[in-house]
């Protein structure tokens, strides 16, 4: 047997042969990987985040929070609990957004009071919001001007990547756990000094 063409044999077929072994950039798509979302924060951008705000109608949601401020948690209720806590809970609207990082959230911005007047810090929020239906931007806390500033990205950057899912099922997902539907709940509970 003629050594030279057993090793040419022998390297065609190597299976350790490193450029076969090696993963492709798109690894997660020819593998038929995808990505579960299992938990969608409910929060404001940070101050260092590029953001974007899903400019599809359907992808928002105008209805009442009750915010507990000591463990920065979100609660969504159930209207027919709304009377009943009309002192504690606030109106909002939810907003699907993403940062530069591909972590989708939704951000809870005051609305207007039945008066038809708003703070300075929710109308600036409100208005970022808009802005990043268009493009992305970062928003910043400005004390002094008692209002959010937004600084939008001097670069052309891709368009966001949004979930394949509902806004009820990205709702279902980030109140999972925090959902309110009867006034035992425990931070109701907790509210009444009752725990």
């Amino acid at each position: 047997m003629d050594q030279n063409n057993g090793s040419k044999t022998e390297a065609a077929t190597d299976i350790f042969d490193l450029t076969r072994l090696r993963l492709s950039q798109d690894f997660g798509a020819s593998v038929g990987v995808k990505k579960a979302l299992l938990t969608i924060p409910v929060r404001k951008p940070d101050r260092q985040w590029f953001i974007r705000v899903n400019p599809d109608p359907q992808c928002r949601l105008e209805t009442a929070i009750l915010e507990i401020k000591e463990d920065r948690e979100s609660y969504l209720v159930d209207p027919s609990l709304w009377p009943e806590l009309a002192g504690e809970i606030v109106p909002k609207v939810l907003l699907t957004a993403i940062n530069r990082q591909g972590v989708l959230f939704l951000w809870p911005v005051r609305l207007p009071g039945e008066d038809g007047k708003q703070d300075a810090w929710s109308a600036s929020a409100l208005e970022a919001g808009n802005l990043a239906m268009k493009g992305w931007i970062r928003i910043a806390a400005n004390m002094p001007l008692g209002a959010y500033e937004v600084f939008e990205a001097s670069a052309n950057l891709p368009e966001p990547q949004w979930p394949e899912l509902s806004f009820q099922q990205l709702v279902r997902i980030a109140f999972k756990d925090r959902f309110i539907k009867d006034l035992e709940h425990p931070v109701l509970r907790k509210l009444r000094g009752a725990a």
